[in-house]
């Protein structure tokens, strides 16, 4: 311990600040803090089989010193696949993760721990928490069905994202969102992708009403649904870099015949108030389960009659980036804030518009360049609760054009259908 102290002693003279913010030898966010405060760089000092390797990389995180004591780049906490905070450490220290690389491994373990990389001292160093909490896949495979999966099962409204377009959003992992569906619509010419939808069992699509009827029509009459989409422009495997480096690549999409669309009875296809703007699509086949196609949780409480504090919601999506350009090719996501009615109200009572909103429609966004958009119509209002996502609300309406400042886009509020949903669900 005392020889390898004083070789960073020797290694530089300049002094930094305890608490700064600094860069670690792998490009890492790090605090400067002392040697003996810094568990994960402390470890590679007491490590009795040290390498030439690990004396570099103790000697490049020097950044100062707290009197005759180093001070070094202490690597940040990171955060697990599962949202919680880890310690970046070699996978061999990890015994969570190490134990998941034990025959026979999965491929949901497989993509756990490749998922699960961070940038440490050791070459193959990863974010260890807890034992991960994921689903057995075969287990949720074994149980798809035409009717909404129990949140509790863990085979609902979970993803596979390590951690992103929609106006003012980024582009998701290819894995985001598997519950993601977009609605291909048939009349002559090539076949126009319009609507987006969210995958809630193995047999029903959730979309918005005018996504089934009215106008849309005169279009294309809604045919197929894709599932497990990422780039609607690249046929087959969809492959992205990921941040802890490698590649993620899909299974390429699924194309599943519409067997059945159920717009809301109640829905006036040419009312400017889009009251009722939701349906359900049956598809012919039953949708796997995978990495990349599984489907959403139905919402278990309305949120929105009591909000969490900072109501943070998410829409994705394949809509438009732009006002300029009409869609997108690759999945898009975007935070938006949920919007009380009071507060959105005003917004739509204006003289251009003049649509009084109602208890069963939800309001979310109002922030320039932030918004779900033409092409969105159908797609998923989020809530991520824990680990959970829900389906809060279905893409309806909003101002033109989108993104615009305080004025909010408009959702069906999912949890007034849920009865509705359930009772038109057939096996």
């Amino acid at each position: 311990m005392a020889n390898l102290v004083y070789v960073l002693l020797l290694a530089s003279y300049f002094c930094f600040v305890s608490g700064q913010s600094c860069t670690t030898p792998n490009n890492g966010k790090g605090t400067c803090k002392s040697i003996y405060e810094c568990e994960e760089l402390l470890k590679l000092v007491y490590k009795k089989d040290r390498t030439q390797q690990d004396t570099d990389y103790l000697k490049k995180s020097q950044c100062g010193f707290m009197g005759n004591t180093p001070t070094v780049c202490c690597p940040n906490p990171c955060i697990t696949p599962q949202g919680e905070p880890g310690q970046c450490v070699s996978i061999y220290e990890c015994t969570n993760l190490a134990n998941l690389l034990k025959p026979p491994i999965t491929a949901d373990t497989y993509n756990y721990v490749q998922k699960s990389r961070c940038q440490g001292a050791d070459q193959y160093s990863v974010c260890c928490g807890s034992a991960p909490n994921f689903p057995s896949s075969g287990d949720c495979k074994a149980s798809v069905s035409a009717f909404p999966p129990d949140p509790k099962s863990k085979c609902c409204g979970v993803d596979s994202r390590v951690g992103n377009k929609i106006i003012g959003g980024n582009a998701t992992d290819v894995d985001q969102y598997p519950w993601l569906t977009i609605i291909e619509y048939v009349k002559t010419g090539p076949i126009k992708l319009l609507c987006g939808g969210v995958l809630i069992s193995g047999k029903y699509v959730l979309t918005a009403g005018h996504c089934l009827t009215g106008p849309v029509l005169q279009i294309g009459t809604p045919t197929n649904v894709r599932l497990g989409e990422y780039n609607t422009k690249n046929d087959g495997a969809d492959c992205v870099t990921v941040e802890a480096g490698g590649m993620d690549c899909t299974e390429g999409a699924v194309i599943v015949p519409i067997e059945k669309t159920i717009p809301h009875p109640e829905y006036n296809p040419i009312s400017r108030t889009r009251r009722n703007d939701i349906g359900l699509i049956r598809l012919k086949e039953m949708a796997p389960f995978t990495d990349f196609i599984r489907p959403i949780c139905l919402p278990s409480l309305d949120l929105t009659q009591a909000p969490p504090v900072n109501f943070t919601l998410y829409a994705a999506g394949w809509g438009a980036v732009s006002t300029s350009q009409p869609s997108s090719n690759v999945k898009l996501h975007v935070q938006l804030p949920f919007i009380s009615y009071e507060r959105c109200q005003p917004s739509y009572a204006v003289q251009n518009r003049q649509i009084e909103l109602w208890e069963k429609q939800v309001c979310a966004g109002g922030e320039a360049g932030k918004d779900s958009c033409k092409g969105d119509s159908g797609g998923p209002l989020m809530f991520e609760n824990g680990q959970t996502y829900e389906v809060i609300g279905i893409v309806s309406f909003g101002p033109t054009p989108c993104g615009m400042q305080d004025i909010p886009g408009v959702y069906t509020k999912v949890h007034s259908y849920k009865d509705w949903i359930i009772s038109n669900i057939k096996p």
